[in-house]
């Protein structure tokens, strides 16, 4: 019986062989983290980014406004898969404590918001240029630490809200004249006895004018 020709290395009876498998890309992970005081109310979110290796590659947190949790958490999964791509990572996991968005992105759920119907198309969108992509669901305890840059965001945008609004109400002082304001004077301070609203570090004039007690 003839002997039968050796194949030729990589290929195979019926063709060229399959080409090797080339190791994927060392996934980042990203914790995503939605919050909305109101619901709707001012809103944020939070993302924590680590490399491969479990080092923190970047923090981002962002004030968008009036909205809702859910909201928020889908900005903060576009902002995680955003910062990806600009910087030209392959493979992505995402972890979430939002069981809605990790079924919707996972395709269990149907989107009937239409609010979160044009951020899910997107995200989906997006999640197809990844060579790999996954959404996971996680405790609450596990995703502190984005939770608490949304908080930090939600935090300083009050903080600018309020010194604007007495910023504002700072100048209208100067618009509307000087005003009378009831003090105490206790001890060798003033106090007064009226929230002005001025920012720190204003500098005022005051004129006193003691009233007289009324005789009994």
């Amino acid at each position: 019986m003839p002997r039968r020709a050796p194949t030729a290395k990589g290929k195979n009876l019926f063709g060229d062989a399959s080409p090797e498998p080339t190791p994927s890309a060392a996934a980042y992970r990203a914790n995503i983290d939605g919050g909305s005081r109101g619901n709707p109310g001012p809103a944020a979110y939070g993302v924590v980014i680590r490399d491969a290796r479990g080092q923190i590659a970047s923090k981002l947190k962002k004030y968008i406004g009036r909205s809702t949790n859910n909201v928020a958490e889908y900005y903060g999964l576009i902002a995680a898969m955003d910062y990806a791509q600009s910087h030209g990572i392959r493979a992505l996991r995402i972890e979430s404590d939002s069981e809605l968005l990790v079924k919707q992105m996972r395709g269990l759920y149907k989107v009937k918001s239409t609010d979160l119907q044009p951020l899910y198309e997107r995200a989906r969108k997006m999640s197809q240029g990844f060579e790999s992509f996954r959404v996971e669901h996680v405790y609450r305890e596990q995703n502190r630490e984005a939770d608490a840059l949304a908080n930090e965001a939600l935090d300083e945008t009050e903080g600018k809200l309020v010194k604007t609004a007495s910023a504002a109400k700072a100048a209208s002082l100067g618009k509307d004249g000087p005003r009378r304001i009831p003090a105490r004077f206790r001890s060798g301070v003033l106090y007064l006895l009226e929230d002005v609203g001025l920012p720190d570090g204003t500098v005022v004039h005051v004129s006193i004018f003691p009233i007289p007690k009324p005789e009994k």
